[in-house]
Parts: C-alpha cells; sequence; structure tokens
C-alpha cells in the first residue's frame, strides 16, 4: 500500500469523528486500460473535500457534483434539493466509462472502464482500529459487508490483492513504505523530498554534526545515533529501504551490515564501481561476509542515465529504488556498473538485472 492510502484513511477517519458526513470510494473492477489499479481508495468530504485519486481527476469532479452539492452553497442549492447530498444506507456500486462518450467525458483511456464500490459514512471506530494498527506497522485486511457496510478487520500475513464477492468486499492494507538514509548531505536532501513525494516515510540517520544542523527537508525525522544503532532499532521489513550515502566505510558500512540481516527490500550504498569493489573487500575481509552474503547489497546504486549533479544522481536511485519496491525487471544495461563497463570497453553481460530484492 502506497503512503497515500494511509493519508486516505487518516484523514477520513479526521472527516468522520468530527461528526462529518463523507464516502470511501474504492476501485473493484477495471476493464481496458485504467489510470488507477483496483484497490485504489479515494475519500470525499461533505464539503467536497477530496483525498486519495481513483482516476486522477474526471471522476473525482462527477462524484463530488453528484454528492456535494447540497453543501456548495450559493442560490442554487435550495433547488438542487437534498438529494445529492452523500446519502445513507448500504454501499453502493457505480461504473464509469461504460461507453465511448463517457470515456472521453471522463478522461478514461480509449476502451477504459472502471467500477467503484461508495461506502457512506464509514464508520468511525472501525477507521480508528484500521489506522492505529497500520501505525503499529501491522499488515491489515478490511472486510465490507456489502449488505449493511459493516467493517471487520483482520490481521494479514502477506500482502494480497483486492476480493470482491457478491457478499464481500476485502482490501489488505499494510503499513507505510519507509526509506533510511544514512547521511545528511545534498544528495540526501534530493532523495528525501522524492522519496516523500513518492509515498515513503523518510527517516535520515547522521551523527556528524556539521551535516545534520544544516538539515532542513520537512516531513523527514533525522536522527543523530549511530547508523549501526538506528539499523537495529529501525526493524526494517519488507516494506523498508536502506541506503548508504556518506561516502565514509565507518558510517556507512556498519548499517548496511546490519541492514542485510533483515527483510529490507532495498540495501545499496553510494559510491563508485571502484569504491564499491573495495567496500565488498572490506566486509568479506574484516566482517567475515562472503560473494554470497553480500548478494542483496546494490551497489553502485542506481539506473544509468548518465547522472553527474545531486538532483540527477537522486533520480537515477530513486527510480531503481521504485523499480525493486514495484516488482519490475531492469534490462542488465541499465545498471550503472554494467552501463559504464560498456561505455568504457569493457565485458558486456547478458540478461536482464532482476528488479526484486
Amino acid at each position: 500500500m502506497d503512503n497515500l492510502d494511509v493519508t486516505v484513511l487518516r484523514t477520513l477517519l479526521r472527516w468522520r469523528s468530527a461528526g462529518r458526513r463523507a464516502l470511501l470510494a474504492t476501485v473493484v473492477r477495471t476493464w481496458g486500460s485504467s489510470p488507477r489499479p483496483v484497490g485504489s481508495i479515494m475519500a470525499l468530504c461533505e464539503d467536497g473535500a477530496v483525498v486519495g485519486s481513483v482516476s486522477g481527476g474526471c471522476i473525482e469532479d462527477d462524484l463530488i457534483d453528484r454528492h456535494t452539492r447540497a453543501y456548495a452553497g450559493g442560490s442554487g442549492t435550495a433547488d438542487r434539493g437534498l438529494d445529492h447530498c452523500i446519502p445513507s444506507g448500504p454501499p453502493s456500486f457505480v461504473k464509469y466509462g461504460v461507453t465511448a462518450d463517457e470515456a472521453h467525458r471522463f478522461g478514461l483511456p480509449c476502451g477504459g472502464t472502471l467500477e467503484l464500490l461508495l461506502e457512506y459514512d464509514p464508520d468511525p471506530g472501525a477507521l480508528a482500529a484500521l489506522v492505529a494498527a497500520l501505525g503499529e506497522g501491522r499488515l491489515m485486511q478490511r472486510s465490507v459487508r456489502l449488505a449493511d457496510g459493516q467493517v471487520t478487520l483482520t490481521p494479514a500475513q502477506a500482502p494480497a490483492d483486492l476480493v470482491l464477492t457478491p457478499e464481500h468486499l476485502t482490501n489488505t492494507f499494510g503499513p507505510e513504505y519507509r526509506m533510511l538514509l544514512i547521511g545528511a548531505g545534498q544528495l540526501t536532501e534530493y532523495l528525501a523530498t522524492m522519496a516523500l513525494f513518492s509515498g515513503f516515510s523518510v527517516t535520515v540517520c547522521d551523527p556528524r554534526e556539521e551535516y545534520s544542523r544544516a538539515w532542513n527537508v520537512p516531513g523527514v525525522t533525522l536522527t543523530r545515533e549511530m547508523p549501526d544503532d538506528v539499523v537495529l532499532s529501525f526493524h526494517p521489513d519488507r516494506r523498508t529501504c536502506v541506503v548508504a550515502l556518506t561516502h565514509d566505510p565507518k558510517l556507512d558500512d556498519l548499517a548496511l551490515l546490519e541492514a542485510l540481516q533483515t527483510e529490507a527490500f532495498y540495501v545499496g550504498g553510494i559510491g563508485s564501481r571502484r569504491n564499491n569493489e573495495a567496500r565488498r573487500a572490506r566486509l568479506i575481509e574484516h566482517f567475515g561476509q562472503t560473494e554470497a552474503s553480500l548478494q542483496r547489497l546494490r551497489g553502485p546504486i542506481g539506473i544509468y542515465i548518465g547522472s553527474k549533479t545531486p538532483p540527477e544522481i537522486a533520480v537515477s536511485v530513486m527510480a531503481e529504488i521504485l523499480a525493486v519496491k514495484n516488482g519490475v525487471t531492469l534490462p542488465r544495461d541499465m545498471a550503472v556498473a554494467e552501463a559504464k563497463n560498456v561505455r568504457d570497453g569493457g565485458p558486456v553481460l547478458s540478461g536482464p538485472v532482476c528488479g526484486v530484492g
């Protein structure tokens, strides 16, 4: 689950806890091309406020128009009547893009159709329990009984696709994706900012006062503890990536060693081809590692885009992290080391670069 879904649920809980009417929309089916995948959610408040997305704009506008006219104010409100407010009752389904005209009207790709389940005034108690569980890092299944909207929450053992039956809708929600960055330099500022926009909860660790004192990226947690201690206390899981960016072996190496003992989906360190080979040699010689135990250690990190500046390098690294997160297998010639070997006239290796941890 993206961080956006956590934001949707938290915002919806805030609205409902304040006694405001609201609905939760979930993409339950798609046909053809669709701008958002099955399981995507958005929330709509009675005053027209929206958080999340099911289409990227046009369908959200239609839902606002359908369900919040009674709260729009102005001379037309009384004429429109209360039948346009958020209704009460059990969940209902709505389809968009059934015809070519509708697909054009709602900005859907050619031939695209999607179906939403609308839940009216979700129970704040159940929302609070779900948000609390996610805040504790637990993976949860939320099952909605279609007959009356009653919600059941159960712990989940693994991520799962949305399941729709004639009786229930079950959607799996997981905690936020997390990124732990070692080092608070300029590259970290760009990478942290991109990670925030990509839905990650970001923590930066740097015990060096000259770097941590100047840190100023809103929304990022900063700690000055030693990196290896931070990795241990962070408890990286399958929704966590750890990236070392200091170029200082005293800070990077131990943190990477600890991260490799966890389920983090991405563990990598900044550095040139030569520096990464030197890091691997140090870890093997001084810390008892083997080529097999270092197989998950990524470096040089990023995809090859000819990056030179800190923001370009951050784009390269963020792209690789997202590819791994999304289970995308990248062509081998997109790997930094391979691309540079080819550029420099070195050996060419065949096959893909695996995009999974």
